[in-house]
């Protein structure tokens, strides 16, 4: 990876005494596509307005490229963001839309063709030059609010939920365009979503906050396979998070059962929290399994069924190609290397609470 483009020291903001961001310290590489991911009201878009210059932090500071530039405005900064209702003039046609930027520039006639022609192509919309906006679908729109931004050759790219108004099919779509954008122009992604699976899908960097607080920062499969806290847990994909007992190292009591693991240094019966993802839990006869349960639900989901099962009265989310009819008797097995064994929070300000979207 290269070198630090941009770092946030000690930031903290409050809106009317509220609270929004306590002492964030993050950094961001160059060419990276990082995701700022949480439920709503956890700081994300305020940490993004603060790289931008459209909010100024209380205290701390947001240097870029080795320059303080925390009172730099946000049109002297070297970054282009795109926001969900992206903004398009809708009196202008696309080329003019384009230009807007390259215009103020005072850039020649000649360069702003070039530049539009060479953006257009990038986004997929060539020969769109006259059309107006709202002659437009929303995944074309987006797509021409992108090229704006990138013909102003930004070193980095704010995109704050940029996807948030289109459909499912448009939004996958346009996922795989900002990644092949990304690779293109070599430049930096700062993106914001409460979206997991966009998160998943793009990043090379997850960045989940909650309150105000990072709660972990790391790859998609790290964030997914290996999550700090319960709250990542649940929050990234489903999980079954259970309150249960390390008993020793590689040793785990869950609802009463003994469970081998390959987490140590826990200490000795000490409560913790684990994780266990629901594809990776094996359904097998009862005798055969480490608990053994009833299945309660059955929801078949194209790639797997999704079932309920309710066992030493917990139950379990279950993902998996095998069908196993509701009413029937089932083993729960569990690979070792698929227990995640997590600290209990110390103290209720430590819980991160899950916030509905």
């Amino acid at each position: 990876m290269s070198n630090k483009l941009i770092t946030l020291e000690n930031i903290s903001k409050s809106y009317d005494n509220h609270l929004v961001l306590d002492e964030m310290n993050l950094y961001i590489r160059e060419n990276e596509f990082v995701t700022l991911l949480g439920p709503s009201g956890c700081g994300k878009t305020t940490t993004l307005r603060i790289i931008g210059g459209f909010e100024n932090p209380d205290t701390g500071r947001v240097v870029f490229d080795g320059k303080d530039i925390t009172k730099l405005p946000a049109y002297k900064r070297q970054l282009n963001t795109v926001f969900q209702k992206y903004a398009l003039f809708t009196h202008m046609n696309i080329a003019e839309n384009i230009a807007f930027g390259l215009k103020i520039k005072n850039k020649s006639k000649s360069y702003i063709d070039d530049k539009i022609k060479y953006a257009l192509k990038l986004v997929n919309l060539e020969g769109y030059e006259n059309r107006m906006p709202d002659s437009l679908s929303g995944g074309q729109q987006q797509r021409i609010a992108i090229a704006r931004a990138i013909v102003n050759e930004p070193k980095v790219l704010l995109l704050d939920e940029p996807l948030g108004a289109l459909d499912l099919k448009l939004r996958q779509d346009m996922q795989y365009e900002l990644i092949r954008l990304k690779n293109e122009l070599g430049i930096t992604f700062i993106y914001v979503t409460h979206d997991q699976e966009e998160a998943l899908t793009m990043s090379d960097t997850i960045v989940v906050m909650n309150q105000g607080y990072i709660q972990q920062i790391g790859t998609p499969e790290m964030i997914y396979n290996e999550p700090e806290n319960a709250f990542v847990a649940d929050f990234i994909g489903d999980s079954n998070i259970i309150d249960s007992i390390m008993i020793r190292d590689e040793l785990v009591e869950i609802l009463g059962a003994k469970f081998a693991c390959v987490d140590t240094g826990f200490g000795e019966n000490v409560h913790v929290d684990v994780v266990i993802r629901p594809e990776d839990i094996e359904l097998v006869s009862p005798e055969e399994g480490t608990i053994s349960g009833e299945v309660t639900s059955l929801i078949f989901k194209g790639v797997h069924y999704e079932m309920d099962v309710m066992a030493n009265g917990f139950e379990w989310l279950v993902h998996s190609t095998k069908m196993f009819p509701v009413g029937e008797k089932v083993g729960i097995k569990v690979d070792p290397f698929n227990i995640q064994i997590m600290n209990k929070p110390a103290s209720e300000d430590e819980e991160a609470v899950q916030i509905e979207e």
